[in-house]
């Protein structure tokens, strides 16, 4: 029996004992690489919990060939794929996106009827979680969503699809109190708010990346020079500004390339846009720039195992772009980072971070200062990380095992009253 059932037809008591022992389905969506990565915390405790049983709904740029089809690293990791969805996006443009929205309600709809789950779990703001959070709510399926009340004020369309997702949910974990603060200011209860952290670093406590010996061997590193990590996403609502804004990372990095630096670069996201920034960044590297890398996914094991090189002071490391994980990863590391541009605006950061337009001179600049000033390269390995330290996935299963699937759950209650007080609202 399925949540959406359960939640109906209340049971009689004598059922009710074989509902709660039984092991509960959490359905959980991942769309992307990067998602799956920040997720993986949370399905590793979800397996291992006695009481739950996963299904890992597989969709996105997992199954596109065009971005590396990373569905072989979840299978790789030891994961049953309970359903793949394919969503379909025409195109490279803006219209790309809704279009996909619709066509991931429709497909993700029919796999969670044929699955029937007790509690789905969605994660942050992309518009692949956009259309399984609608898809489950909808369906009466109790939805807990990770990663709300951030904000990164990008012009991505991040902030307004991840607070979106927040009015559906019914359950919220979020990774800092400033999140939850927003959260309540939104109206939403406060039972089902909870602060745990960010889920990955989950992995990077627990060591959970490749060696250095193996990234060393993968990526031909010499370790006595310095190393630059880059992903370049589009902004969403910037598309057509993508080639430019990747235009003038690509000649920062030949500046550095020449000068002997190691550059290793990854596709982007398959956001509007995205294609034409994989476009010029294979043109770079077939124009024959020396000390340049491009992949299409490093995975999730390599990438850390690259940024861990960082904790030897010796070994010199920037990550550069403006992947979330510039700003939430790489504290964890004590990783200098430059973060490019307009994306991760808004997002709540550690003192690692070196912010820069779209400016060659600016770009080149910052990444010599997070390689070669040892002043700032001591600070970032000391910095304070505002987003936890760990113990992530064991907290979100225990409460998907625990908390009761009535319908206090499913019926949300908007906690702000209205109340008008000399003509203001409050």
């Amino acid at each position: 029996m399925g949540a959406q059932d359960t939640l109906r037809c209340r049971p009689a008591a004598a059922d009710q004992e074989q509902i709660v022992t039984a092991q509960r389905k959490i359905a959980v969506f991942t769309g992307n690489r990067a998602e799956y990565g920040l997720q993986l915390p949370i399905l590793k405790a979800i397996k291992r919990h006695p009481d739950l049983e996963c299904q890992l709904i597989v969709s996105g740029a997992h199954l596109d060939p065009y971005f590396g089809r990373t569905l072989a690293e979840i299978t790789k990791d030891g994961f049953d794929v309970a359903a793949q969805v394919q969503i379909d996006v025409p195109d490279d443009t803006i219209r790309s996106t809704p279009y996909a929205i619709g066509s991931g309600v429709l497909a993700i709809t029919q796999s969670l009827a044929n699955l029937r789950p007790d509690l789905m779990v969605v994660y942050a703001d992309r518009f692949e979680g956009f259309a399984a959070i609608i898809a489950a709510t909808q369906m009466g399926i109790p939805t807990a969503h990770l990663e709300g009340g951030d904000v990164t004020e990008g012009g991505a369309l991040d902030d307004s699809v991840r607070h979106a997702m927040t009015k559906l949910a019914h359950l919220h974990f979020t990774t800092n109190l400033q999140a939850t603060n927003r959260l309540l200011a939104m109206g939403e209860e406060p039972w089902r708010v909870q602060t745990v952290g960010f889920p990955m670093i989950d992995l990077i406590v627990e060591g959970n990346f490749s060696s250095r010996t193996d990234v060393q061997q993968r990526f031909k590193f010499d370790l006595t020079r310095p190393i630059v990590l880059f992903t370049q996403h589009s902004v969403t609502t910037e598309a057509e500004c993508s080639v430019t804004q990747i235009g003038a990372s690509l000649a920062a990095l030949e500046r550095l390339a020449k000068e002997g630096i190691q550059v290793l670069a990854t596709y982007p996201n398959n956001d509007a846009g995205g294609r034409r920034i994989v476009v010029e960044l294979k043109k770079f590297a077939g124009a024959g720039v020396p000390n340049f890398q491009l992949y299409p996914s490093l995975g999730r094991r390599d990438y850390h195992g690259t940024l861990a090189l960082t904790l030897d002071p010796k070994i010199r490391i920037a990550c550069v772009g403006n992947s979330s994980s510039g700003i939430k990863e790489t504290p964890a590391f004590g990783c200098p980072t430059v973060n490019i541009g307009s994306r991760q605006l808004g997002r709540l950061r550690a003192k690692n971070v070196i912010d820069s337009g779209y400016d060659v001179n600016a770009i080149y600049a910052f990444t010599q200062r997070c390689l070669f000033d040892e002043e700032f390269r001591a600070a970032c390995r000391n910095c304070e990380n505002p987003y936890g330290k760990g113990n992530v996935g064991p907290q979100v299963a225990d409460t998907l095992a625990r908390v009761p699937l009535d319908g206090r759950l499913l019926h949300k209650r908007m906690t702000l009253l209205g109340e008008t007080h000399d003509g203001w609202y409050r």
